[in-house]
């Protein structure tokens, strides 16, 4: 239904005999990059309408949140974990990132998953694969890293190679702002990525020099396929034809880890075995 979620009532719910609802309300009143505001921030009023009506769901027997870390410690989140509680139901609050799972990729989120039976599971941590399993045979000068770029903040990108069994959050800002929205990748290796950047202190007053040396790194941004990969979108996902490269990044800053949601839910709507 294409509509405002505050228009929405318990007597539609209930003719639809909705049994779960998966949530993943808007999280700037909550993000570290935010004001903070918290209840007082207005886009929290969707998620409040939804805790109004949760009490008036007579069929509605599992939940699951996602949002930022630092929800955890919020107001709303204190009003929702009062809903359910005396609502009846059973709940488990975890901050969770891909890496738990086995995903080269670092992406910390608040989870609360509650249900009308105990909630009882087991998570157990995987081992990561390297990031030569998302990388995609492309043409490196399309997405390599500007100059101007390098030259004000190549002592802050986090490099990764195709070894590498990890990289860091993609945020909506990737590719237009370098430090803390993203890892950049090197064909080359660690070893020669520390040579080539120790071999640049030697050349503080030459700055032709550095960029030199740097520009040899051949640093790229990920793809927004590879970015899809490692988010565990399907093979078989693509993008709209008219949507660019920057909104992509936008889109997946936003999203969600598709592997990581799944095995909540199978958690979550598991009765006995642990998963």
């Amino acid at each position: 239904m294409n509509r405002n979620i505050q228009s929405i009532n318990a007597q539609e719910l209930n003719k639809l005999n909705v049994d779960i609802i998966f949530m993943s309300p808007p999280c700037q009143p909550f993000t570290r990059l935010g004001l903070k505001k918290d209840v007082l921030d207005n886009r929290t009023c969707s998620l409040q309408h939804i805790l109004n009506l949760i009490p008036e769901l007579k069929n509605l027997r599992y939940i699951l949140l996602e949002n930022v870390k630092g929800f955890e410690i919020s107001q709303m989140r204190d009003r929702l974990v009062e809903c359910i509680e005396s609502c009846g139901y059973a709940y488990r609050e975890l901050i969770l990132s891909p890496c738990q799972f086995g995903i080269p990729n670092s992406r910390h989120r608040y989870y609360l998953l509650a249900k009308k039976n105990n909630l009882q599971f087991c998570l157990k941590q995987s081992l990561c694969y390297t990031l030569n399993n998302i990388l995609e045979n492309i043409e490196d000068s399309k997405y390599l890293v500007p100059s101007k770029l390098l030259q004000k903040r190549a002592w802050v990108l986090d490099i990764r190679t195709s070894e590498s069994n990890g990289s860091c959050c993609f945020t909506k800002g990737y590719s237009y702002y370098t430090e803390g929205t993203g890892s950049v990748y090197c064909p080359l290796t660690d070893e020669i990525i520390r040579k080539k950047y120790n071999e640049i202190t030697n050349y503080e007053n030459d700055s032709n020099k550095q960029m030199q040396i740097l520009s040899d790194l051949k640093l790229r941004f990920f793809s927004p396929k590879e970015v899809c990969r490692l988010m565990c979108f399907p093979e078989d996902f693509h993008f709209p034809e008219h949507i660019t490269d920057k909104q992509k990044y936008r889109l997946l800053g936003n999203s969600i880890n598709i592997h990581v949601v799944s095995r909540l839910i199978l958690l979550l709507c598991t009765e006995h075995e642990n998963i």
